[in-house]
């Protein structure tokens, strides 16, 4: 299929299914912690205005918390179909962590979730609040069990290596790798970014249509405050995971800033922009800025960063691809931290409301931490390459050997898939966005389990009080 082989037709299969997959759970992540955050202060300060806005994203949560689910699920699928060599090898390791995941951060949330969506009435308020924050706790519980996987996939340690297989020797070794902890943090600090920038694109749109209402505004100041905060953190943590990557991982480095070899003794430049070329090994067209590159990289003005040429060839990540995905997580991320920084000197002024410009900002500015974990997440694993644990195995080691036509075949049935199920799901999630929240009005549920009150299966709770005949029966009509 298009000249590729079967392990290069897995890759793009598990890298298409991927990233579908880690738009939900980003979103679900920042969502639950926002929705804990608003009942918080609806019971602290008793305005109804937190209460309106937590009944309208919660409705949105309960979508994407669906499609998170089932995404996820068909991506682990995949260790066994497509890469069942990798599993055989480092399943000792990936399974209990994956399993761990399961026992204590997905039984919390389904334990809780029922609570939170649909308890608002049937329990007290101090214990639906605390359904809500379990269930936040909860998608970060997962999300350290995934990172801390992934992340001793990109730095191995607590091992041994028998009969060919890895036997793990220290699990806190294991769990705690090198790696682990700047990707965690990186990572979650990603999600509540998105997310507010998800919240604010979404207050944007309802203001540029003259729908100026106190929950509107509300949900744009809260969003442009966490922007303003947690945008310039990340850009910080970002550079302690740069430094934990230059020792663990020097091959990365050197193909994120498309470096192919220093010049004596000189400091190593940052190439701002250019094209890599793996062939002719070298970057052309580079816009170079001396000293930066050791500057950010080192900091210090001496240091020089390892290049490309210091590599066997076949050791190589591909520059091209990850050269370019960093720099649009990082372009998008210096365009976060100028929308927050816009949006505070607009709310000292008194127009953060009423300035368009800012507001259509905002608006494009909606999809923005989506593509930065994307294009974060192509450079984290097309960076590791060509291995699928670090040093360990590589990928072209780790497939389970289908041919090219069995690849094609379930390539091309993911992808029709895929767009018709979870476009259909986002298409709904978007119109919910684009009723806006309204004033909620407080009714005692009525009958029992099978009656009318009793959502019968978890995503009605996006369908409660919809309006207009709107059900989740437009998902198959793909409105």
């Amino acid at each position: 299929m298009f000249g590729l082989d079967a392990i290069e037709l897995a890759r793009i299969q598990f890298a298409f299914t991927i990233s579908f997959h880690i738009l939900f759970p980003a979103i679900t992540i920042g969502l639950a912690s926002y929705l804990a955050v608003l009942e918080g202060l609806w019971l602290k300060t008793h305005n109804n205005v937190y209460r309106d806005l937590y009944h309208f994203w919660s409705k949105i949560f309960a979508v994407n918390f669906g499609m998170g689910v089932v995404s996820g699920l068909v991506m682990a699928y995949q260790f066994g179909t497509n890469w069942s060599r990798f599993s055989d090898f480092a399943g000792a390791v990936t399974g209990p962590l994956l399993t761990y995941e399961v026992l204590t951060a997905f039984f919390l949330e389904a334990g809780f979730l029922g609570v939170m969506l649909f308890g608002w009435n049937r329990v007290g308020r101090n214990l639906h609040f605390f359904s809500t924050v379990m269930v936040a706790i909860g998608t970060l519980i997962s999300t350290f069990w995934i990172l801390s996987s992934n992340s001793w996939m990109q730095t191995p340690q607590g091992y041994e290596i028998i009969d060919g297989r890895v036997i793990p020797t220290d699990w806190f070794a294991v769990v705690f790798n090198p790696s682990f902890p700047y990707r965690l943090l990186h990572m979650s600090i990603a999600a509540f970014v998105a997310t507010a920038f998800f919240v604010g694109s979404s207050a944007a749109w309802h203001l540029l249509r003259g729908r100026d209402t106190p929950q509107i505004r509300k949900m744009l100041s809260m969003a442009m405050w966490m922007a303003l905060i947690v945008a310039p953190v990340q850009a910080v943590v970002g550079d302690f995971h740069g430094l934990n990557t230059l020792e663990h991982q020097p091959a990365k480095i050197a193909a994120i800033e498309g470096h192919w070899e220093n010049v004596g003794d000189e400091p190593t430049p940052l190439i701002l922009f250019g094209l890599p070329d793996m062939k002719e090994e070298r970057t052309k067209y580079a816009v170079e800025i001396p000293y930066l590159g050791s500057l950010i990289l080192t900091h210090s003005l001496d240091k020089q960063v390892p290049a490309l040429k210091e590599f066997k060839p076949e050791d190589r990540p591909n520059s091209t691809i990850v050269f370019w995905s960093f720099r649009v997580m990082v372009g998008l991320g210096f365009l976060m931290i100028f929308t927050g920084l816009w949006s505070l000197w607009l709310r000292k002024r008194g127009t953060l409301y009423n300035s368009r410009a800012f507001l259509y900002l905002a608006l494009w500015m909606g999809p923005s931490g989506l593509i930065a974990i994307l294009a974060g997440w192509f450079t984290t694993e097309i960076g590791r390459q060509p291995w699928v644990v670090y040093g360990l195995m590589r990928t072209s080691d780790a497939s389970s050997g289908h041919s090219v036509m069995q690849m094609s075949i379930t390539l091309v049935m993911f992808v029709v898939v895929y767009f018709v199920l979870f476009g259909a799901g986002l298409g709904y999630m978007m119109r919910l966005v684009r009723k806006g929240p309204k004033a909620y009005v407080e009714h005692v549920p009525e009958g029992g389990p099978g009656q009318n009150r009793t959502p019968a299966r978890p995503l009605s709770a996006a369908v409660e009080g919809a309006e207009d005949g709107d059900n989740l029966d437009s998902l198959g009509k793909g409105n």
